[in-house]
């Protein structure tokens, strides 16, 4: 009886900091570390099917069902009023899964912030911060 009672306390106790691990690691915007073969991942407007923006652009890919994502969609949305030179680009995971698989995206939303090139610099999961992506964007654009 006892070891049930251990067993289900360890289980939660794992539950929660795995929990807690996911949960601080979701929106975050991390530098995007560079391809095996020494190439910054670069994607254009025919991958995206929209113009690129003069500065920045931001590229989000969602899907149907999240929730999160029109949450992010707002996010974006508001920055890009914010922040002349940057476009927003949303493109459904689901109808794109070549680029999806290309670029290894896991959930939605996954948002990645991308130079005036199209080099991919930044990338999050998760509902990003407000704060989290002007700043990402300040960093790029400098």
């Amino acid at each position: 009886m006892m070891i049930g009672l251990y067993v289900a306390l360890a289980a939660l106790a794992i539950a929660t900091a795995l929990g807690l691990v996911w949960r601080s690691r979701g929106g975050v915007l991390r530098e995007r570390p560079e391809r095996k073969d020494g190439e910054v991942e670069r994607l254009g407007e025919t991958e995206l099917g929209a113009s690129l923006g003069a500065r920045a652009t931001l590229v989000q890919f969602s899907s149907a069902f999240c929730a999160p994502c029109r949450a992010t969609r707002r996010v974006l949305t508001e920055v890009t009023d914010l922040v002349d030179g940057v476009a927003h680009i949303e493109i459904d995971a689901e109808s794109h899964l070549d680029l999806v698989r290309r670029l290894n995206i896991l959930r939605t939303p996954t948002v990645l912030v991308l130079n005036a090139d199209g080099d991919v610099v930044r990338r999050g999961s998760g509902l990003p911060r407000k704060a989290d992506v002007v700043a990402a964007l300040g960093e790029t654009v400098a």
